[in-house]
């Protein structure tokens, strides 16, 4: 019985999003945005199994330019992906991805000091036990934790901030605050955000002193769950085997999951996906995403940084390609972009790669996210999502 593999490269995106001009980083509109094609400019890149795909062509088609280094005559299933839905994070880009384009306007906090509204800060306040929260503003992740870092350890309160994303973060140090307690705050504080259609409460953990704080592998996410059956759902029911590595069982409020695979880090996630494709069962549906590319590089605005990471991971394809079996299907794709060329810290509105192995040459064009999820039901012989179409 075939299998699928579904493979999310956080935030590699490739340009060309029509709507891009509606959405900004830092005031400036994200037309122009290609996280792949602006890092290949500055860097070319050295992609074989990805770019032997079709990767490069996947960057032609989507924003009408080339991206140095990568140009390989495609081998695979190839083409480019625009998403409906009106966000540019990570809950709206796999949602849709799996068949449920995210039908309402999420809310996203203003970026002024204090961000949060008085009744969010009193709830966090309640929950945590302190008597204030510290940061209370948009702000980098890690730069978050070094402004704030040392008044946590004094005080005991959490830090929390937002982004242009639909998010509320809480960051706290595992040893001094506690990280089940940091778990427990944010889970308890999730419904509140979510009936406000905040899309996720996020817990960041850290450890280190004033000057060498380093957030932790124990990340979770709280998302609003999808406001329909995602393919996760629909091969679940079916009685088929579901594999969810990385964060995607937080993005889907674990729902349609049978395993879950954690990782410190995206090499604990690399070996997990190679492992599977080895061992994941019959018709099982394996859903993985790596998110070191957004996390470590793209928000940090690291071009060398995430062209290594880019290159490290195709290194990660083509040792999990060589573990796959005839009738299995392998998709890559991305949520999102996240140009570490551009203005500001956050995801850019961009279209993403869609590059399949298993079926060999066939070029799809432009397609939608949820014709993602569509394909990969149609190739296990299960019903479709409610939404998108099958491009085999």
């Amino acid at each position: 019985m075939s299998r699928a593999f579904l493979i999310v490269m956080d935030s590699v995106g490739i340009g060309g999003a029509p709507d891009a001009g509606a959405f900004f980083n830092d005031g400036r509109p994200d037309t122009g945005a290609n996280t792949l094609g602006h890092i290949a400019q500055a860097r070319p890149l050295r992609l074989p199994v990805l770019d032997g795909l079709g990767l490069g062509a996947a960057v032609r088609l989507a924003s009408g330019s080339d991206a140095p280094g990568l140009g390989a005559t495609p081998q695979g299933l190839w083409g480019a992906a625009t998403e409906l839905s009106r966000g540019k994070d990570t809950p709206s880009g796999h949602w849709e991805i799996a068949g449920v384009p995210v039908p309402w306007d999420w809310t996203y906090f203003p970026d002024t000091n204090p961000a949060f509204p008085p009744d969010v800060t009193a709830r966090i306040c309640e929950l945590a036990g302190t008597a204030g929260i510290l940061g209370n503003a948009h702000a980098s992740g890690t730069q978050v934790i070094d402004d704030f870092g040392a008044e946590h350890l004094r005080s005991g309160w959490p830090i929390c901030y937002t982004s242009a994303d639909s998010v509320l973060q809480i960051a706290a140090h595992e040893q001094a605050f506690g990280l089940d307690r940091l778990i427990a705050l944010c889970r308890d504080l999730s419904p509140m955000l979510h009936a406000m259609r905040v899309g996720r409460v996020i817990a960041r953990p850290f450890l280190g002193q004033p000057g060498d704080f380093r957030r932790t592998g124990n990340r979770r996410d709280f998302a609003i769950a999808p406001p329909g059956d995602t393919i996760l759902d629909i091969a679940q029911g079916a009685g088929r085997v579901t594999h969810a590595v990385g964060k995607i069982g937080d993005i889907f409020s674990h729902r349609g999951i049978t395993h879950l695979h954690k990782g410190a880090d995206d090499a604990a996630l690399a070996d997990h996906l190679v492992r599977l494709g080895t061992q994941a069962e019959p018709g099982s549906l394996t859903f993985a995403n790596f998110v070191e590319f957004d996390t470590n590089f793209g928000h940090r605005r690291d071009i060398a940084g995430y062209a290594g990471q880019l290159e490290w991971f195709d290194d990660v394809a083509g040792r999990f390609i060589a573990t796959l079996s005839p009738g299995d299907l392998a998709i890559f794709t991305a949520d999102h972009g996240n140009d570490p060329s551009w203005s500001g810290t956050d995801h850019t509105r961009e279209r993403v790669p869609v590059l399949g192995w298993g079926l060999g040459l066939r070029t799809v064009g432009q397609v939608g996210f949820s014709d993602i999820g569509a394909s990969v039901m149609a190739h296990l012989g299960l019903a479709a999502p409610a939404h998108g179409r099958s491009f085999l």
